[in-house]
């Protein structure tokens, strides 16, 4: 294991500049569908996603997000429990044009439903190697040593 506040803290970095995951339940036989995660900087527990009423993961429970960030060079399995989000300030703060466009109704749309993601432990991995972990990757190399201390199971 690396050192784990530095993992955490670039996938939190990484997940606000591309907040989009895949998302399922878990016990389920359905599969998992692509999210955009509403997250709050204050919030590192949770973040939230808007859906609809019938959508597949609108019965909440387990789930598992899995992440990739946009250039590759982090990825993430994230446990927690999703539940539906009542708070209506909480509902609004997130609303924008982008998530309207989903919503005939707008933000009184009778099928609009907001789901809170209640974060459990994670594990999380760096891709990104120096130049010369590419150079032995490109040449055939071990870059075992050079993916140390790059991985972590951690609590989010």
């Amino acid at each position: 294991m690396g050192d784990t506040t530095d993992i955490r803290d670039r996938f939190w970095t990484e997940l606000s500049s591309s907040p989009f995951l895949m998302l399922g339940l878990q016990n389920s036989t359905e599969h998992s569908a692509p999210m955009t995660a509403q997250l709050d900087p204050n919030a590192n527990h949770c973040f939230w996603f808007y859906t609809s009423r019938d959508n597949r993961l609108a019965p909440g429970g387990p789930a598992m997000a899995q992440y990739a960030a946009k250039d590759h060079n982090l990825f993430a399995c994230i446990e927690g429990t999703l539940t539906p989000e009542a708070d209506a300030a909480i509902i609004d703060r997130y609303w924008s044009k982008e998530v309207e466009a989903w919503y005939p109704g707008g933000r009184n749309d009778p099928n609009l439903l907001m789901l809170r993601f209640d974060l459990g432990n994670a594990e999380i991995w760096r891709s990104d190697m120096s130049i010369k972990g590419v150079f032995k990757m490109l040449f055939g190399g071990d870059v075992r040593d050079e993916m140390k201390g790059k991985h972590a199971e951690v609590a989010l």
